[in-house]
């Protein structure tokens, strides 16, 4: 199972597009409402999630994590006691995490991509602590997939399923969208 964590202000694309390539690559996707089921994007977008941080288990099902960049999304994840228990966990039992735009910032204010090479939307760096900066738009290194922002959602997202399914899935999502390599 895969947690996609949403809080109010999360950018919509940064989201939609991962769940996307993660559900047509047969994965179990659940989205995570923060707070409630109901949440609205940073653009006023609403979203129905399948569940509330308050339905999250942490067990032996959980694949992988990923959080959503926007404002005042990340702020609204990173102050979630349920996804800070969800990356602490991620972390003790070797489960990838995706961070995409400003949410690498909340990895890195814990001190988790230290030596890590990492990326984020640009004037979010000085969180990386620790970090090697990425020239990359989506780069993953041990556990942690970072990407740069919005434009490159559809590549989070692949990337995301090759760290989970290996390069030939990702392939095949890739070739199915008619997404350029």
């Amino acid at each position: 199972m895969i947690y996609v964590f949403l809080a109010d202000g999360f950018e919509e694309t940064e989201a939609i597009a991962p769940i996307d390539m993660l559900r047509r690559a047969e994965l179990d996707v659940v989205t995570v409402g923060i707070k409630n089921d109901a949440v609205k994007s940073s653009h006023g977008i609403p979203v129905l999630c399948d569940m509330t941080d308050m339905q999250v288990e942490l067990d032996e099902r959980l694949q992988m994590i990923v959080l959503p960049g926007g404002m005042p999304g990340t702020l609204n994840i990173e102050a979630n006691p349920v996804v800070q228990a969800s990356v602490d966990y991620c972390v003790k039992n070797n489960i990838p995490i995706g961070a995409i735009c400003a949410a690498p910032s909340i990895l890195g204010k814990k001190g988790l991509l230290e030596s890590k090479e990492a990326i984020c939307f640009p004037g979010y760096e000085k969180f990386l602590m620790g970090a090697k900066l990425s020239d990359k738009k989506v780069v993953t290194d041990g556990i942690f997939t970072t990407a740069a922002g919005a434009g490159v959602s559809v590549e989070f997202g692949l990337e995301l399923v090759r760290v989970l399914c290996g390069k030939e899935r990702s392939y095949k999502v890739r070739a199915a969208i008619q997404c350029a390599s």
